[in-house]
């Protein structure tokens, strides 16, 4: 194993070891929340604290499926396993969306339920300081894995701190229902406000649907990140030109893939060599990339450039 393939891996073991981290301190956190609700709604019997608290219980669900998912993404390429384990943050990001989704349709269908039949809520003072309560620790936690989401480009983790958000939200809804009913006295305001929170949860499941699909199905990285690859291509001296970009993304790890055209007179050797040199430049624009770069030779007709030699710097759209 070479110098660049150690660092490599070493990296490859601290951004694993980060990731179960925050996944652990999530997963605590949830449970603590879930108890807090539970006694909070037992003792009040608001249908909007007990929706919270199933919201919760999601949260756990989805925290421990992305605790596995950023376990097993975090595996070395093997021998089924060619291009590393990153599909599973995904898969695990995918997953805990649709589970964001099953706790607003459980949420909702309770809270139409309780709008008909109706039902007093008691000690709306511990419900107050319970939910206040569950907000700060939610904040808190919720920060922190985003946070950490964000640093180790995690897609799994983005979705658990996006739950736990969505949690924040719905727990400020159901603090506003029960300050109403406090004051009002109008205990369907307690339902009326869960239905609100239904809506958050929606809106927060999608926006970390549409990410994990996105990733699972190859779509090629933003615009911003392949402009950067070729600002970083044209500037080059070795390369004359470049052309078949291809890019995606599994988990927190880029693929890319492009041919470069280099100077006929260069010998196989100087050819690898600058190969080499790009696929670090561009691992050190983005670290922990998987990058797959081809050499061409510059031919009198131009048959591997996408623009004629007089513009040796032009080329045509990423990925043709």
């Amino acid at each position: 194993m070479n110098n660049r393939d150690t660092a490599e891996e070493k990296r490859r073991l601290q951004l694993k070891a980060t990731k179960e981290r925050v996944s652990k301190v999530a997963i605590g956190a949830v449970v603590s929340l879930i108890a807090i609700k539970i006694v909070a709604a037992v003792l009040t019997g608001s249908i909007g604290i007990l929706a919270d608290a199933v919201h919760s219980m999601v949260d756990l669900t989805g925290a421990v499926i992305g605790y596995i998912g950023v376990r097993v993404a975090g595996r070395p390429p093997d021998k089924e396993h060619r291009f590393g384990h990153g599909r599973a943050e995904d898969m695990a990001g995918a997953v805990i969306a649709a589970l964001i989704f099953i706790a607003g349709g459980i949420i909702a269908y309770q809270s139409i339920q309780r709008l008909f039949t109706g039902s007093a809520v008691e000690m709306v003072d511990a419900g107050i300081f319970a939910t206040a309560g569950a907000i700060a620790i939610n904040v808190a936690v919720s920060r922190y894995v985003l946070g950490a989401a964000r640093q180790t480009d995690s897609v799994a983790l983005e979705a658990t701190g996006r739950d736990l958000m969505a949690d924040v939200m719905s727990s400020v809804a159901v603090l506003l229902g029960l300050v109403l009913v406090r004051a009002t006295g109008q205990p369907l305001l307690d339902p009326v406000v869960a239905l609100i929170v239904v809506v958050l949860i929606v809106r927060a499941a999608f926006v970390t649907m549409r990410k994990a699909v996105n990733n699972l199905i190859d779509t090629r990285l933003p615009e911003e990140e392949e402009s950067r690859i070729g600002e970083l291509l044209n500037r080059h001296k070795d390369v004359s030109n470049y052309h078949g970009m291809r890019t995606r993304k599994a988990g927190s790890q880029r693929h890319v893939q492009l041919h470069i055209v280099v100077p006929r007179d260069r010998t196989v050797e100087e050819g690898h060599r600058v190969a080499e040199d790009v696929e670090d430049e561009i691992r050190a624009l983005f670290p922990g990339s998987a990058v797959t770069v081809h050499v061409e030779p510059c031919t009198p007709d131009c048959a591997e450039c996408p623009t004629p030699c007089e513009n040796p710097r032009g080329h045509s759209e990423h990925g043709q």
